[in-house]
């Protein structure tokens, strides 16, 4: 199947040369742009693409608030958000708000495809060693309130002993063979596990399981 894909960047050099790369690709098509956030949701809303690349930073409405929109009311199209540094200050919050992931904008052509299909498929464009430094490094830093004793108890009190041992090592940074690895288990096992605790939280992929680790306190920084 070919996989249909929005960018949205307020650049016209980012929007063409990724175009191009893109649609060299026999598997992936981009079916359109937008120079802004705003625009983007409405793109979105027309054209229900696998997956959007989003820029940041934007007119308008930025990256993060239009990658909220986006995942609150459509729940299909994945965001993979662009960025000039893999430390960049709202990368954090853009993850917080629904993105699956990350991709830095000097990427070669490979690299972006490859991007593109990780996502697609639904799973996390953040390699293990990139999740934990991170949402070490922006744990620390986000400025909006911790879940409240309250609210994880009733989130993550629904989980299993298991569950919750594989939630902790996801937010570490580790992959399903390194956590099958970890508790002599196989990887297929880890997988179920995975999903019953994205399912039972609510959540997208483990990039969005590896943020609530830390914001339950589940995980600390270190």
């Amino acid at each position: 199947m070919t996989i249909r894909v929005l960018i949205a960047d307020d650049q016209m050099m980012v929007r063409e040369g990724f175009s191009v790369l893109l649609n060299a690709m026999p598997d992936i098509e981009v079916v359109g742009e937008a120079v802004n956030g705003r625009q983007a949701v409405e793109r979105v809303r027309e054209l229900a693409p696998d997956v959007v690349l989003m820029d940041i930073r934007m007119p308008e409405m930025n990256g993060i608030e239009a990658t909220r929109e986006i995942v609150a009311s459509d729940g299909v199209s994945k965001v993979l958000v662009l960025t000039t540094f893999d430390l960049d200050e709202y990368v954090y919050q853009a993850l917080r708000a629904g993105a699956s992931g990350f991709l830095l904008k000097d990427a070669s052509a490979r690299q972006l495809a490859e991007g593109v299909r990780v996502v697609a498929s639904g799973e996390a464009l953040l390699a293990p060693t990139v999740t934990r430094r991170l949402i070490t490094e922006f744990s620390r830093m986000a400025q909006t309130p911790r879940l409240s004793a309250a609210v994880q108890a009733q989130q993550y009190g629904e989980l299993t002993e298991r569950e919750t041992e594989v939630l902790v090592l996801i937010a570490q940074g580790l992959s399903n063979a390194e956590i099958a690895s970890r508790l002599v288990v196989a990887e297929s096992t880890i997988k179920t596990h995975v999903s019953r605790v994205l399912v039972k939280l609510g959540l997208r992929d483990r990039t969005q399981a590896a943020v609530f680790a830390y914001e339950a306190r589940l995980v600390t920084p270190g």
